[in-house]
């Protein structure tokens, strides 16, 4: 089993969302002794957001591009294959001001691609990422699951879903800056969510 982790924090070390998604990718290895597990730490790696030069390069065919456009594709189609090739994605995100990391979003901006990772046909758009089990750690100050002001689970659910990856569990730890107990009561209401995850098959 292959296991893609993405810490999407815009901090390297002490993040929340981190912590949500070590703890899954645990269960996971836990439950598929021998798994192999990748991580990307986009705080440490940061990916190049997605500027008119990158549409330039991704827009000229592959044998015209210059050097500099063939090594910013390239950027991209080494985590289009990343994402290709496991079998489960745990994605740790936190809230930042109502939505996703300006991180993630250079990643989601990276692996979605026209004819490669999702198509348009006759009756409308195909995800071509299939076969995937995807965990998403969300980590938020206030209280926000089932709200209106939870802008990332429909976002996250749509881009995903548009890509192929219609299995999505999210795992909610929520009040974490409403002070100690409450910040307690989450992270431990959190660790019963993931250790009820049904994990996916080896």
């Amino acid at each position: 089993m292959k296991i893609l982790q993405i810490n999407a924090s815009a901090r390297s070390a002490g993040a929340n969302s981190t912590r949500l998604a070590d703890a899954i990718t645990a269960r996971l290895v836990a439950a598929h002794p021998g798994a192999e597990v990748q991580l990307r730490d986009l705080a440490a790696n940061p990916h190049p957001v997605l500027d008119e030069p990158a549409l330039a390069a991704l827009f000229t065919p592959a044998d015209q591009r210059t050097p500099e456009q063939a090594a910013r594709v390239a950027l991209d189609d080494a985590l289009i294959a990343q994402v290709q090739s496991v079998d489960a994605i745990v994605l740790g995100v936190p809230m930042y001001n109502f939505g996703v990391p300006v991180q993630l979003k250079a990643w989601i901006d990276a692996i979605a691609r026209a004819g490669v990772t999702f198509r348009y046909t006759e009756k409308g758009p195909e995800g071509l990422i299939k076969g995937k089990k995807v965990y998403v750690a969300l980590a938020r100050g206030g209280l926000y699951r089932g709200t209106p002001d939870d802008s990332q689970v429909p976002f996250l659910q749509s881009v995903l879903a548009f890509l192929g990856m219609t299995e999505v569990e999210f795992i909610y730890a929520e009040g974490l800056a409403m002070g100690a107990e409450s910040a307690s009561k989450a992270f431990a209401e959190a660790q019963a969510q993931i250790d009820a995850i049904h994990t996916v098959a080896a």
